[in-house]
């Protein structure tokens, strides 16, 4: 009741106001009062989101606040306990979801326990990394299948874990419970091994507060393994020292105490990965989380606008509750002074009534008594007149008949009494509500005349506001017409801005290339100068010494003999000199083909200078040479034609020599297409060799090259995979994988170009009954196809044979060799034996070749 008195007073106050053109009433006052508290709400939780701290609330927000906490009351009074009962269901629901999740070993994460004790820390994949990416193969190979393993503080829990994941049917999981571990010490002497790191110190803890649980996880898993550069390093360091040591290569090359070799594989990469993975899902995290931070700041900057709008109604809904509180309290004040003149006056008033009250009830009390006896009396009066009356009708007294009377006449009294009451407040509620029939049509005809006078000037503002809007229209057509034409008139401008300056650049540039071309030329004209000025010294140079010049056209006569020099001006004399000397043809063509050649200034230059240093050396010869040899004619001629023998035998031994350079590069040609045929049918055909020989499909022989350009000069790599075996080197084969391995070779080139027949010695000396009656069936198979000649000693390989020769020593008059021969067509295998055979085929199959 409070509440909504209040809500009409503040609704009452604001249709006081003198500046508004509406009413308003307790509920819209309400809902928009609700409206602000929201968004006044979200605009202080943004606020503190963004800042991080909580301002001071003023005078506004503590009005608000009040007002909320009256509100929560009734709330909390009208819900009660159905509520509160809700919130604990929802309150044990979420516990119980928290308490699952925790407990999935899934997403294994730092959880704590109920007595706050760690209890699991994680996978160790997600606990620990390597320093550095080249290290992430290694520390994944020595790692192993404790990679994804659980590390959790003791064993009860890691006990409680397993008994979880049977529960729920979950895939296996390996646990590392650090207080089960038996670590064994460090040794503290691998650290100073050249070339090598341990592994423990490659590794590092992604948690602090944890490193030395997981120091310990890590050294149980690593021991004392070292990580090494290069594979030889690691197999130099584990088998050349005084002891055998585990080390492990970059590439995952791992060298056990054992003697074991394993190496890595795309599975290892594909592990190896995941330190990379869980880096990207970090970052990936911290992407979507500062993107959802930067949403929410570009949110709250969109509602500055708004914030601001409601800052402002706010502060106007604070001026009139201020207005509206100041009012009631007037009102207060005033009517507070009569009531209490009021009650003081009824309380003098009600203690003289009291004194009267008490008096009263004395006398009455008096007069009760007196009552009581004189009743008494009556009744004995009564009971001796009305005896015989009361014996008749069999009642004890008249008093019982008169109270029987009595109370049905009571009754009917109180029955009128109640319908002529009854009849009066009928008929005075039916005259009120005429009154109030009669004011409310009053005061409808007053709310029609209001209504009618409204409407007619809410027309009028309509009419007005049409106006407004038409103009308003107009305007904005005008202004978009305005900008458009602004838009226009800016992109004509830049357009022609733009060509412009495009204009002016090419302009510029023009400017830049005509006062290069002015300088060039300028430099040409001063060139052709100077080589006019050398062109007339040298004439006239040759014209004073003599020398003859082959003239197509002019004269050496007709040059001036004037000596010009180059700081000569240019005036009509020298020019017409220059005219004359233009028409001077001079004949090149006994020039050799070199001279003839000679395009640029520079190698000119060079030619001048080269004949001048030939002319000088001639000069020197010619003053230093004695009289000359009058058979020195002779004498040229006879090493000439010397001369002449030896170009033609060179001639004639460089023709030998391409011949035999052509010759040879055919021969290679052949040879490597004859190699390469027969090499390309064995790498084909010998791993089916090889899987028939083995009977087994996951066999593998592969032949390889070392130089793939010319193979008959390098080596052959031959590798095979045993069945059910890793790679291995083929040294490291037993006796009788290489015995198989060189029959697969042997019988692969005989396919290519097979020969007649050919001798076997003994190749069944390192294999046991299974292979050789696998070797047996391939070369009853093949037996078709070539001719062999098995020397065996062996009962199960030459009792398959088709023709036994057996060579036995006799003793006559001295020892000497027989040979006996036997037939073996005639007698077939026994078909039980054969049965026997295929089922150990089928059963041996997959295993490999034993020595």
């Amino acid at each position: 009741m409070e509440k909504g008195k209040v809500w009409s007073e503040v609704a009452e106050s604001l249709n006081s106001c003198q500046d508004l053109h509406f009413k308003v009433s307790q509920r819209s006052v309400r809902e928009r009062f609700d409206i602000l508290r929201s968004r006044f709400k979200r605009k202080n939780r943004a606020d503190e989101r963004s800042s991080g701290t909580s301002e001071t609330p003023t005078e506004l927000d503590e009005v608000i606040f009040e007002i909320i906490e009256k509100e929560g009351v009734a709330v909390e009074t009208e819900s009660g306990g159905n509520s509160k009962k809700k919130m604990e269901a929802d309150r044990a629901a979420v516990e119980e979801v928290r308490k699952k999740a925790m407990e999935r070993v899934g997403p294994t994460k730092k959880r704590l326990s109920e007595d706050g004790e760690e209890c699991e820390y994680g996978r160790l994949v997600d606990l620990c990394s390597p320093v550095h990416k080249k290290y992430q193969l290694a520390v994944t190979k020595v790692f192993g299948h404790y990679m994804n393993a659980i590390v959790v503080a003791s064993g009860k829990v890691a006990r409680d874990c397993i008994g979880f994941l049977k529960q729920e049917r979950a895939e296996r999981e390996t646990f590392l419970p650090i207080d089960y571990l038996q670590v064994s010490p460090l040794n503290e002497r691998l650290r100073n091994v050249r070339g090598a790191r341990m592994v423990m110190d490659v590794v590092q803890w992604n948690s602090e507060a944890a490193a030395s649980q997981l120091r310990t996880v890590v050294q149980f898993v690593c021991g004392n393994a070292l990580v090494c550069e290069t594979i030889q390093e690691a197999r130099r360091i584990a088998y050349d020292g005084p002891e055998r040591l585990m080390t492990v290569a970059l590439d995952g090359t791992m060298f056990a105490k054992s003697g074991v070799i394993s190496g890595g594989s795309s599975d290892l990469r594909h592990k190896a990965r995941r330190w990379d993975e869980k880096d990207m899902t970090q970052l990936k995290e911290r992407k979507e989380k500062l993107t959802a931070e930067m949403r929410g700041l570009m949110k709250l900057k969109r509602k500055e606008s708004e914030l601001k709008q409601i800052q402002i109604q706010a502060q106007g809904a604070q001026t009139r509750l201020k207005y509206s509180t100041a009012e009631l309290d007037n009102l207060r004040k005033k009517n507070i002074h009569n009531c209490q003149a009021d009650i003081s006056r009824m309380e003098s008033e009600l203690a003289n009534v009291e004194s009267r009250i008490q008096m009263q009830e004395e006398s009455v009390t008096v007069q009760d008594a007196q009552m009581r006896s004189t009743r008494d009396q009556i009744d004995q009066m009564e009971d001796l007149v009305f005896a015989e009356f009361c014996a008749e009708i069999g009642i004890l007294n008249i008093r019982e008949y008169e109270e029987e009377n009595l109370k049905h006449q009571t009754e009917l009294d109180k029955k009128r009494l109640e319908f002529e009451s009854q009849h009066t407040r009928l008929s005075a509620q039916l005259q009120y509500e005429q009154d109030q029939l009669d004011q409310q049509k009053k005061k409808l005809d007053k709310l029609e005349e209001t209504i009618a006078k409204e409407e007619k000037a809410v027309a009028d503002q309509r009419k007005e506001e049409k106006k407004l809007l038409e103009a308003l229209e107009e305007s904005q057509t005008k202004l978009l017409e305005l900008k458009n034409h602004l838009l226009l008139t800016k992109s004509q401008v830049a357009d022609a801005k733009a060509e412009l300056d495009q204009k002016t650049q090419s302009l510029q540039e023009t400017s830049r290339e005509l006062v290069k071309l002015q300088r060039g030329v300028i430099s040409v004209d001063t060139a052709l100068e100077q080589k006019r000025l050398a062109k007339h010294n040298l004439l006239l140079a040759c014209e004073i010494q003599g020398l003859s010049i082959t003239l197509l056209s002019g004269s050496l006569p007709d040059i001036s003999q004037l000596q010009l020099d180059v700081e000569s001006q240019s005036t009509s004399a020298t020019m017409d000199i220059y005219e004359r000397e233009a028409q001077l043809v001079i004949d090149y063509s006994d020039l050799g083909r070199q001279l003839m050649n000679l395009q640029t200034e520079e190698e000119v230059e060079a030619q001048l200078e080269r004949m001048r240093e030939s002319v000088s050396s001639i000069d020197a010869v010619l003053q230093r040479t004695t009289a000359p040899n009058l058979k020195a004619l002779q004498k040229m001629r006879e090493v000439k034609d010397m001369y002449q023998d030896v170009v033609a035998g060179f001639e004639a031994s460089t023709r030998a020599a391409r011949k035999c350079n052509h010759e040879f590069e055919e021969v290679k040609a052949k040879r490597f297409r004859l190699f390469n045929r027969c090499f390309e049918h064995v790498v084909i055909v010998i791993d089916q060799i090889y899987k028939r020989l083995c009977r087994n499909t996951s066999a593998q022989a592969i032949l390889s090259a070392e130089n793939p350009d010319e193979p008959y000069l390098g080596g052959i790599i031959y590798t095979c995979v045993a069945p059910g075996k890793r790679f291995v080197a083929m040294d490291n084969l037993s006796g009788g994988e290489k015995a198989v391995a060189a029959l697969a070779l042997i019988f692969a080139i005989h396919s290519y170009r097979p020969a007649p027949f050919f001798v076997l010695d003994e190749v069944d000396a390192a294999l046991d009954n299974t292979n050789i009656s696998k070797v047996t069936s391939f070369i009853k198979e093949e037996s078709s196809n070539m001719q062999i000649i098995v020397i065996s000693l062996k009962e199960e390989f030459y009792s398959r044979a088709d023709t036994l020769l057996g060579v036995f020593s006799g003793f006559e008059e001295c020892m000497f060799s027989r040979m006996v021969t036997m037939d073996l067509r005639p007698y077939p295998l026994n078909q039980e034996d054969n049965g026997t055979q295929q089922e150990t085929d089928a059963r041996e199959e997959g295993t490999s070749v034993d020595s």
